[in-house]
């Protein structure tokens, strides 16, 4: 920019070279008869005078100052050019234009969560918009005491709010904590309103806030990622078939050699389990014959009455604890389990 002089006619403009400044001020000792008033796209004009508003200008183009600036000025309408004398004036330059800003939380932020004494540690990362809305309140907050201002110095003040509004925003009810992406768009929705109000003390608004993707630590994010994988296996054991299956596609790796051991091993885990369940069967196999035999022995059991075999000492349909019949060694004949001599030869039992 250059400055007016006092002897000549000056152009008062803002050539925009950075894109991210919300606005410029012009000033200078005076403004000369002659000077033009140059307003480009994206632009609004301001003019103050002892540091009111005069005039707001919008359209673009080139302006004489004189003939068609002045005339429309609250208190100079009647301003008159001198031969030395000029014009004591500022011109603010806005930026009309949307900004999109990126944000992340400066810090993982704490939540509250049952088992984590300390909370459950998340960060966020997203964009917002916002654009001037409220000239005044923008001089009367920064324009008035600041010749430029830029995004950088307006994120700066606000990343510590964004925290906050995270925190408050996340921690409404109903938020499953390791899924937040399906609330992202309710949790900006919030932080937006939230925003909003507070850049509206500065004359700005915010049209739009977007969270990009929340994350945890690495620890926290390998359980969800594995909890994840297992609700997809479904079958542990068709999963485990088919990781042994692609590991024994590939014989010359290590992979493949582990999985081959590994596959020995369980075929003769597998042959054991089938060897066992085999004496299992032979086992009720025989059991189911001895009860078949069971009738010709003649006992029956005398609680349920069903045949029971000559040496059962339980019956095989109730349960019932049977007497076991004894016999005298020297004559055969029947004695009592209790008996310490035969009824028939007087023999002395064991």
């Amino acid at each position: 920019m250059g400055l007016f002089g006092n002897e000549f006619s000056n152009v008062v403009e803002w050539q925009e070279t950075d894109e991210d400044v919300i606005f410029y001020k012009w000033h200078n000792d005076e403004i000369k008869k002659g000077s033009k008033l140059i307003i480009r796209p994206g632009q609004d004009a301001i003019v103050l005078y002892n540091g009111k508003i005069e005039g707001i200008f919008k359209d673009e183009g080139s302006f004489d100052i004189e003939s068609q600036i002045v005339p429309f000025l609250s208190t100079l309408k009647g301003f008159r050019f001198g031969f030395n004398s000029g014009m004591r004036a500022e011109v603010l330059f806005v930026n009309t234009k949307e900004f999109t800003v990126r944000w992340g939380t400066k810090n993982a932020i704490m939540l509250p969560y049952a088992g984590l004494p300390g909370g459950l540690p998340i960060r966020a990362f997203g964009t917002f918009q916002m654009k001037v809305s409220d000239y005044i309140r923008l001089i009367d907050a920064i324009a008035g005491v600041k010749d430029t201002y830029t995004v950088n110095e307006l994120k700066t003040r606000i990343l510590s709010i964004l925290d906050q509004l995270l925190m408050k925003w996340i921690s409404k009810e109903g938020k499953d904590m390791f899924n937040l992406q399906a609330s992202a768009y309710e949790i900006g929705q919030g932080m937006q309103q939230d925003l909003d109000m507070e850049l509206l003390k500065m004359g700005m608004c915010v049209s739009g806030m977007q969270i990009a993707s929340f994350s945890y630590p690495q620890e926290i994010q390998d359980k969800i990622n594995a909890a994840a994988s297992y609700h997809m296996v479904g079958d542990m054991n068709t999963y485990q078939q088919g990781k042994l299956a692609d590991s024994l596609d590939q014989p010359n790796s290590g992979a493949g050699s582990t999985a081959s051991m590994g596959f020995g091993m369980a075929a003769g885990m597998q042959m054991a389990q089938q060897m066992m369940q085999g004496m299992q069967s032979q086992g009720i196999q025989s059991q189911g014959t001895q009860s078949q035999a069971a009738p010709a022995s003649g006992r029956h059991c005398p609680s349920c009455g069903a045949a029971v075999g000559q040496n059962d000492r339980f019956c095989a349909g109730c349960g019932q604890k049977l007497e076991v019949a004894a016999f005298c060694p020297s004559c055969g004949a029947k004695v009592s389990a209790g008996d310490r001599f035969c009824a028939g030869c007087g023999q002395k039992l064991q």
